[in-house]
């Protein structure tokens, strides 16, 4: 459904700075002192740990030199050795406290987006794009997950032994410490040409990601208009298009990453080549002791290694950054945006009847009408389904009698109500509505349900659960309604899908239900589950189905047949058929292929 407001419209959401991104990693941060410290702590033990066997090996050198007694050298190599044992395990805890800090910090980023992207305005979303949105709570949620596993921990832990090995350096002998520093203006110069360039070209390949995903979910989502208006050339040139735009930018990024990779050689070769001339000279002027020169060079070397992991992972970490900064910047979308008014007009009310009169609705840039003075009355508790062929408007109704959008003429009444008089908040109090776009979001099923109806007990989700039929195979999850769905959890078909979001319908509990095609997934034996799940879900509430399948139009009270944006037809089922026209032909026509239009 489009957007009907006149104001221009953004191409999509909102993407934060890396400054709003950091600070709201802060912000959160401090929300979580014991851990974050711990973390801290953890990470700087960790790293000096590692430092700290190099500079003893320049003791044993200088003991060696000076034939100390062996007992010198077997006190340095037990002290070498227990702290090699003891840094292996201070990695092993700030890696585990890094991941688990990040990991915390992702659910709460997550929980945030999914519940702004719900708040939207159902013209909001359609007007940036199913595909953007989709993209913004999984794939960058995948892909910042990903990162927190491995670049985060990585990138943090390197910088931090960088800079313990640089302070190491500093230590043996100042001058030491400065050879080994003529390489920072080096590295500086090199990320410097590369961070400014390299973030926007992240986001560019996330952006031509979420295009590329909003091309194939639009063709799909309409697939059968795709194919009566002879739209496939069109269709698959564009999804052609987006696929190469994203393999170009892979290919740049690429191309890119190895410039970088370049720049930081030469950084390490200059500042390993200082060390070792200053070194010399020093030892030639009898400045500093063979030890301290020799462990220069080795601390030095020990930097390869956290800045090589840095180089390699910094890669994924651009990436996480760049999904941070998208995520970040759904929570900062326009407060305009977002629902307002009480959401709970309505919802303790029976059911109420809803009338059509006089609709009609003409898309945005549109020159002809989609729907055509359209008048029909759902009595309440009552159901109605609309059949038609593919492009006939039974969709934009659907969408219009749930308050997605607003007519040019005629009104939607719920009860004595006009939906147009109502924000969205209020709409959706009245009326919710189901298509075949389900989605299980990652988190536990009693999380995933509760969407729906936050202060739900676990009770009255099981109630759900067992109203539409899906308790057998939630009671034999794992851990039942605490196991983790979507990305990452359990593996759900899209029966149980579909399940899942009757099961939310149950507990919104308002009093009128539009389900588009909620069924037209599944397959003809789970079709048949789900038509009965539909109707348990839909008891003693006003219903108006969009019939993919002409068996839900014959268990509607009422069928009204759409044609080119008009009703021109309206009856029972037998009735229809008796009549002979339209829908008597879709009926022939579904029995002798065993398939409606």
């Amino acid at each position: 459904m489009s957007d009907t407001d006149t104001r221009p419209a953004p191409a999509a959401l909102r993407t934060a700075t890396g400054r709003e991104a950091g600070r709201w990693v802060a912000a959160h941060c401090r929300e979580m002192p014991w851990l974050t410290a711990a973390t801290v702590i953890g990470t700087v033990a960790s790293a000096a740990l590692q430092v700290l066997p190099v500079l003893l090996l320049g003791r044993v050198v200088d003991a060696v030199a000076g034939g100390e007694s062996q007992s010198v050298l077997v006190t340095v190599g037990a002290l070498m050795v227990a702290a090699a044992l003891l840094g292996a395990a201070a990695t092993a805890v700030s890696t585990y406290l890094t991941g688990r800090l990040g990991a915390d910090l992702l659910a709460r980023l997550r929980e945030a987006a999914v519940r702004a992207v719900l708040a939207m305005p159902s013209a909001r979303v359609e007007q940036v794009g199913r595909g953007d949105v989709l993209s913004r709570v999984g794939d960058d949620v995948a892909v910042i997950s990903k990162g927190i596993r491995t670049a985060v921990p990585t990138v943090f832990s390197a910088g931090v032994l960088v800079a313990i090995a640089t302070a190491g350096m500093f230590g043996l002998d100042w001058r030491l410490g400065l050879a080994g520093a003529g390489a920072l203006p080096a590295y500086a110069l090199a990320l410097r040409w590369y961070l400014p360039r390299s973030a926007p070209l992240y986001r560019r390949q996330r952006v031509a990601q979420a295009d590329r995903a909003q091309a194939l979910i639009s063709g799909l989502n309409g697939i059968d208009t795709v194919r009566a208006y002879r739209l496939e050339g069109a269709f698959r040139e564009r999804v052609t298009r987006e696929s190469w735009r994203v393999r170009d930018l892979g290919i740049e990024v690429f191309r890119f990453f190895g410039r970088f990779v370049g720049r930081e050689n030469r950084a390490e070769f200059i500042g390993l080549t200082l060390i070792i001339v200053v070194g010399y000279a020093l030892l030639e002027a009898d400045a500093a002791t063979l030890g301290e020169v020799a462990a220069a060079p080795l601390l030095f070397h020990r930097l390869f290694t956290p800045l090589g992991a840095i180089m390699f992972t910094f890669d994924e970490a651009q990436k996480s950054g760049a999904s941070l900064t998208r995520l970040v910047g759904v929570l900062g979308e326009d407060a305009a945006d977002r629902l307002v008014g009480d959401a709970s007009v309505g919802a303790a009310a029976g059911p109420y009847p809803v009338t059509v009169r006089g609709l009609t609705f003409t898309y945005p840039g549109g020159e002809e009408p989609v729907l055509r003075d359209v008048d029909l009355t759902i009595p309440a508790g009552g159901s109605l389904a609309l059949v038609g062929a593919t492009g006939a408007g039974k969709t934009t109704l659907a969408a219009l009698v749930a308050g997605i959008g607003t007519p040019q003429a005629g009104s939607v009444r719920v009860g004595r109500t006009d939906l147009a008089e109502l924000d969205e908040a209020g709409a959706r109090a009245l009326v919710s509505i189901l298509t075949q776009e389900t989605h299980v979001f990652s988190g536990t099923l009693a999380d995933d349900l509760r969407l729906a109806a936050p202060q739900a007990t676990d009770a009255e989700l099981l109630d759900a659960l067992r109203t539409v039929g899906a308790d057998r195979w939630a009671d034999a999850l794992p851990d039942g309604l605490d196991t983790p769905v979507g990305e990452g959890g359990e593996r759900l078909d899209v029966t149980k899908v579909a399940q899942i979001a009757l099961a939310r319908l149950v507990l919104g509990r308002a009093p009128v239900v539009v389900l588009d095609e909620s069924t037209a997934e599944a397959g003809s034996e789970g079709a048949a589950e789900l038509e009965r799940a539909v109707l348990a879900a839909c008891a003693g509430r006003t219903t108006l189905f969009v019939a993919h399948r002409l068996t839900q139009a014959m268990a509607a009270d009422r069928i009204a047949v759409l044609d080119a944006g008009r009703v021109v037809e309206e009856g029972t089922h037998a009735e229809l058929v008796a009549l002979g026209g339209r829908y008597a032909r879709l009926w022939r026509a579904w029995r002798e292929g065993g398939r409606a239009g």
